[in-house]
């Protein structure tokens, strides 16, 4: 087969068509069709209960107890203040976490020693392993209920997260700059403070920025548990079966995901840019 392949080459001076899809490839493509197919088998789905109508109608009814919203003026504002409090505490749980990262991330790219490299990837690792709402639980037993304990989660979380990707945006860029400035006889930190930092700032902060809208959606869960902000208002709430009240809770937390998420993308896109 290879000779015909060969000869043919030779008639049309065309080089042979490439291969479909490659044997390693086809074989990850297998494992995962497996690991879904396996999936679906061991896990008991029922999708008849969840699509009945006893289901659909339950549903319903349950959904109609949301309508209308509570709008009273006493509710909108403790809305109001549920609402900067979950605000301030994913900016600064995201504010934490991103200076510790810059502080760690010189060790976690390796131009120190190598033992500093692993011990930071580690910590890395550690800090993101953790759910937030684990890390939650942790500083809620040691801090007491109220926003600090989730404000502390939030930054451990995104300490590890924010860490990893400053160390790879760092890894991943031109090394001419910093080449030439330690050819010049500067140090680690003076190579990093004027060359690793300012190409790679933008990034960061884009990275910086994304983490700080997933850490609004995380800072209103984690008030389920007691972390303060609008999560605390919805678990009260439904625990005392106040729909309208809760679809209040629910209206404020839309809003701001959504006005954060659109301010995130317009600073974003100006970075990059």
């Amino acid at each position: 087969m290879s000779q015909l392949i060969s000869r043919a080459t030779e008639v049309t001076g065309l080089p042979p068509a490439p291969a479909l899809i490659r044997l390693k490839t086809a074989l990850v493509l297998f494992l995962l069709a497996t690991l879904i197919i396996a999936s679906f088998v061991s896990l008991k789905l029922n999708w008849k209960d969840l699509l009945s109508a006893d289901a659909l109608r339950n549903m319903q009814e349950f959904l109609a107890g949301f309508a209308p919203p509570d709008l009273s003026p006493t509710m909108l504002n403790k809305i109001f203040f549920a609402t900067l409090e979950t605000l301030a505490m994913s900016a600064l749980g995201t504010g934490i976490a991103a200076i510790l990262a810059i502080m760690l991330v010189v060790p976690g790219t390796g131009r120190l020693r190598y033992l500093t490299k692993y011990a930071s990837a580690l910590l890395f690792n550690i800090c993101r392993a953790i759910p937030e709402l684990v890390w939650a639980s942790i500083m809620l037993i040691a801090a007491g209920l109220g926003p600090f304990a989730g404000t502390i989660a939030l930054a451990a979380h995104t300490t590890g997260v924010l860490g990893r990707l400053f160390a790879e945006a760092l890894d991943n860029q031109p090394s001419a700059c910093t080449s030439t400035l330690r050819i010049n006889g500067s140090g680690t930190i003076n190579t990093f403070l004027y060359a690793s930092l300012p190409q790679g700032l933008p990034q960061m902060m884009s990275y910086t920025l994304y983490r700080w809208e997933n850490n609004i959606r995380a800072a209103a869960i984690l008030g389920v548990v007691g972390a303060g902000g609008l999560g605390q208002m919805l678990k009260y709430h439904l625990s005392l079966f106040q729909m309208s009240t809760a679809a209040t809770v629910i209206i404020a937390m839309l809003i701001l995901v959504a006005m954060v998420d659109a301010l995130s993308f317009a600073i974003r896109r100006r970075l990059v840019n």
